[in-house]
C-alpha cells in the first residue's frame, strides 16, 4: 500500500509537513480548510512536494524527519538540491545532527 510524505506551501510562505494514505484527498480538505489548524489560518496552500513511501508508518517516519530539518534543507528538499542536503544537516559547530532515521537524507 502506497502513502505519501508531502509539503505544502502556506500563503504567508510558511512549510506545512505532512503524511497520508491518499495524497489528493488530502491536500483537497487542506485547500477547502479541513486539513489541520495550522493551514486552514494559512490558504491558500500549494503542494510542492511529496515523496511515495512503502506504508502509512514509513511517510509518517519521513514526516517527522523533515519537519525537524530547517527551511534551507526544506527547500534544498523541494528544489531537488539533493548534493546540499549533508551540509545543511550540520550544525553551527560543524557537527552532524543525526535524525535517527532509517529512511535516509
Amino acid at each position: 500500500m502506497s502513502a505519501y510524505m508531502y509539503i505544502l506551501k502556506c500563503s504567508d510562505n510558511s512549510y506545512y509537513v505532512g503524511s497520508t494514505k491518499d495524497l489528493q484527498l488530502r491536500f483537497e480538505q487542506h485547500s477547502n480548510g479541513m486539513g489541520s489548524e495550522y493551514t486552514k489560518r494559512r490558504l491558500p496552500v500549494e503542494l510542492v512536494y511529496y515523496e511515495e513511501c512503502l506504508s502509512i508508518k514509513e511517510a509518517f517516519l519521513r514526516e517527522k524527519q523533515v519537519q525537524g530539518w530547517s527551511r534551507k534543507k526544506r527547500e534544498a528538499l523541494i528544489n531537488g538540491d539533493y548534493k546540499n542536503l549533508p551540509e545543511l544537516a550540520k550544525s553551527k559547530n560543524n557537527m552532524v545532527v543525526s535524525t535517527g532515521s532509517t529512511t535516509g537524507e
